[in-house]
């Protein structure tokens, strides 16, 4: 099987890189984390001005029709420079509203997405929550006019930047109840919106967003078909396969530059590269960036499917699992062979320790995606013993 890229997607990430090298180097970025908004726009229209913003959305509202497959050049250079403008936000946001059944008004949302015009967040995940996609406390009450939504979500990845907020509510149920849930698309600085921002380890900016009292049209819910928990789920395993697009081009930018340190590094007047035990513990480093991509472009193409829930969350979680210990492994070994100038902050594969180390917990950490791989396991398993007697019979 041929894992190589198409010619259009070798185009779109030399693109890329030639733009990451003007506009993105090392410096830019400690200058963009520094700044008070935490983030470039300038740099948000350029990148959509490559069309990267419009590649996975529809035709019909001014994007491309790809998937996370085409995504991956672009994520991967996202890993390398460590970019920390909300693109995964934006694009799982976007691609909820994208799979639902509206109208005009979240067509054209999506058309100033792709033209970099908007920026997006999906305000989900609440303290109590732990990973657990279908408890949600948020409540939204039906008025005459629409809906008042009330509640707070916390660590929304990319809020601060967000013009525009994907919110999930309750409509009815207790707060574990995976059915009455509903999807809004509100404006993120409409009254009774608040927010507190912070910038997390790795540079990047998030918010808790508290909803008091707000008051939200009907036309700002999403139809979700019925079933609003299974495109939360869809759209956060999407985003769990980019960011494991995302941690390959960290990792392997974490190996070039240890390798380049330990050619000129000397000791006993040799290169340490020189040394046996050390090569041992370069080529591990290696093996699992190899890996890592391998079971990222796996999770890409799986989400990219869409015709088998189930093999998408094994297939997903899967990749997490791998992705966040090669995440684990390369980042703590470059720091250690760096030796004590790897932890200072002038040093970019320090910078490189801290996304590794947050995109290991992003989406859900190792103990959550072992817990969900074997549960998918377990019903695959059952789904094909009930099926073994209609196969004999």
């Amino acid at each position: 099987m041929d894992f190589g890229y198409s010619d259009e997607q070798r185009q779109l990430a030399d693109s890329i890189r030639r733009f990451v090298e003007r506009h993105y180097d090392f410096e830019a970025r400690r200058r963009i984390v520094e700044s008070p908004e935490g983030w470039s726009s300038d740099v948000w229209r350029r990148v959509a001005e490559l069309g990267v913003l419009a590649l996975p959305l529809p035709v019909e509202c001014g994007g491309f029709g790809g998937g996370a497959v085409d995504l991956m050049p672009f994520m991967n250079a996202v890993g390398e420079a460590l970019m920390v403008e909300p693109f995964v936000a934006t694009l799982v946001a976007a691609r909820v509203v994208a799979r639902s059944a509206s109208g005009a008004l979240h067509r054209d949302l999506l058309r100033a997405v792709s033209e970099g015009r908007s920026t997006m967040a999906f305000a989900h995940a609440e303290r109590a929550g732990r990973h657990d996609d279908h408890r949600v406390e948020t409540r939204a009450r039906e008025t005459a006019g629409g809906y008042v939504v009330d509640g707070e979500k916390s660590a929304v990845a990319g809020a601060p930047c967000a013009n525009r907020l994907l919110l999930s509510a309750r409509l009815r149920g207790d707060v574990s109840d995976p059915d009455g849930l509903a999807l809004f698309v509100v404006d993120a600085s409409a009254p009774g919106v608040s927010m507190r921002a912070y910038r997390t380890l790795d540079g990047t900016r998030v918010a808790d967003v508290r909803f008091d009292n707000l008051q939200v049209t009907e036309a700002a819910r999403l139809d979700s078909g019925g079933d609003a928990l299974a495109m939360i789920e869809a759209a956060f395993d999407y985003g769990t396969a980019l960011v494991c697009a995302e941690a390959v081009g960290a990792l392997r930018y974490a190996n070039d530059a240890t390798l380049e340190y330990t050619k000129t590094r000397r000791q006993f007047g040799v290169p340490i590269a020189s040394f046996q035990a050390l090569q041992h513990r370069l080529v591990d480093m290696f093996i699992a960036c190899e890996q890592a991509t391998s079971i990222a472009l796996l999770a890409c193409a799986t989400v990219d499917a869409e015709d088998d829930a189930l093999q998408r969350k094994r297939s997903v979680s899967a990749a997490k699992l791998r992705v966040s210990e090669a995440c684990r492994h390369v980042s703590q070994e470059a720091v250690q062979l760096h030796g004590g100038m790897g932890m200072s902050d002038e040093l970019k594969v320090s910078h490189t320790f801290r996304r590794l180390t947050a995109i290991a917990q992003q989406f859900g950490d190792v103990d959550h995606h072992l817990e969900r791989f074997a549960a998918c396991d377990d019903a695959l398993l059952a789904a094909n013993r009930a099926a073994a007697p209609e196969t004999q019979s």
